[in-house]
């Protein structure tokens, strides 16, 4: 029990005090009916809260551009009712005890997942393609470009003003922001587009920039980042620690406060020669807190869940022996909490044989 209580140290940054290391990991849910969040929604969260999870990150919410989110129930964080629905949620999750943030999310150049749904707008991206060579969507005015980073740096004065406890960007997984990382679907020649990493991460730092002056210099700013795409799960940006370094530091330098680093497996070793993942090396590189994500607490990794794949309850072994030597500072829990809202409270109360096993079923429910 003593490896346990790495996960269940206290932590805090920037004015963030949590009670614990886990962090329940966003997940998208389509239980927002016209992108306004439900009651459900709240009492799903809140549910999570009251069970010693130390920090929610919200699932994915659409920041006010046409086309920010792929499905019609997936919600917003913009407007009059999303915006009334989202202090009902994190008001709910205060109530108990939890700190919440939102994740802020643009999908880009990816198809709605309702044949007979279309966004009210033009698909945004960064040179119209999808993947290599797969055109789909536009590429974005320099108007459109400036637009998506104020409705970023809205949506995060508006999660300060509703009481958020901090605000996640997703940058991660193939979507918007992601997209301009990638040399597979940025090929654009203006400022925005480069040969080199850095220089297309100009459009997530511009974000970062501007959130960080909606926020003020206090307000816990993270960003979520992938090397795999869902277009491409091969894919590795940076090839190595030199390349990684150049990418991070452009993202810190614009104000991230933290890294949320996902990968698919978070006990693999990002580079040849260390056995440091992904958050590993952004914390050795870049000196800012990380957050390691990617099937904690499951014997299958997401990706085959989508699949149909379940996945049984594994060890936490690898995981606490990482912790304990302080190779990142937060853990990101996801299917295992999407399927059972009492996970933290049972792993720290050593009820390891309550575990329930993850199924694919539980995608359509909130518990």
């Amino acid at each position: 029990m003593a490896a346990l209580d790495a996960l269940f140290r206290p932590f805090s940054f920037k004015g963030l005090h949590l009670k614990n290391r886990i962090v329940m990991a966003p997940m998208t849910r389509s239980f927002s009916p016209d992108g306004v969040a439900t009651e459900e929604v709240a009492q799903y969260y809140r549910r999570r809260a009251e069970a010693d999870v130390g920090l929610i990150i919200s699932e994915g919410t659409g920041v006010n551009r046409p086309a920010s989110v792929n499905d019609k129930n997936v919600p917003r964080f913009h407007g009059e009712k999303e915006l009334a629905a989202w202090k009902r949620v994190i008001d709910s999750v205060h109530e108990v005890g939890g700190k919440m943030a939102p994740q802020l999310w643009h999908v880009g150049a990816v198809r709605t997942r309702d044949p007979e749904w279309t966004p009210p707008g033009p698909y945004d991206s960064p040179s119209g393609l999808s993947r290599p060579g797969k055109e789909f969507g536009k590429g974005m005015t320099d108007e459109e470009v400036a637009d998506a980073i104020a409705a970023f740096a809205q949506a995060a004065a508006d999660a300060k003003a509703l009481g958020f406890d901090a605000v996640e960007l997703h940058g991660a997984h193939g979507y918007l922001i992601d997209q301009f990382f990638w040399d597979g679907t940025n090929v654009r020649e203006d400022a925005y587009g480069s040969k080199d990493l850095p220089g297309r991460a100009r459009f997530a730092a511009d974000i970062l920039r501007a959130v960080r002056q909606a926020v003020g210099p206090d307000y816990p700013v993270i960003i979520r980042i992938s090397q795999w795409k869902q277009q491409d799960y091969e894919v590795k940006m940076a090839a190595d620690p030199k390349a990684m370094e150049a990418w991070l530091g452009a993202l810190t330098a614009a104000g991230a406060d933290m890294l949320h680093c996902s990968q698919r497996r978070f006990w693999e070793p990002e580079f040849e020669g260390s056995d440091l993942n992904f958050a590993g090396w952004a914390k050795k590189l870049t000196g800012v807190p990380t957050i390691t994500v990617g099937s904690v607490g499951l014997s299958g990794e997401f990706i085959a869940a989508f699949a149909g794949e379940g996945s049984q309850p594994a060890s936490l072994d690898k995981l606490l022996d990482r912790l304990e030597r302080d190779e990142f500072d937060l853990v990101g829990v996801g299917r295992a909490l999407l399927q059972d809202p009492e996970w933290a409270k049972k792993v720290k109360e050593g009820r390891t044989d309550e575990l329930v096993p993850f199924e694919r079923a539980a995608m359509a429910k909130l518990y």
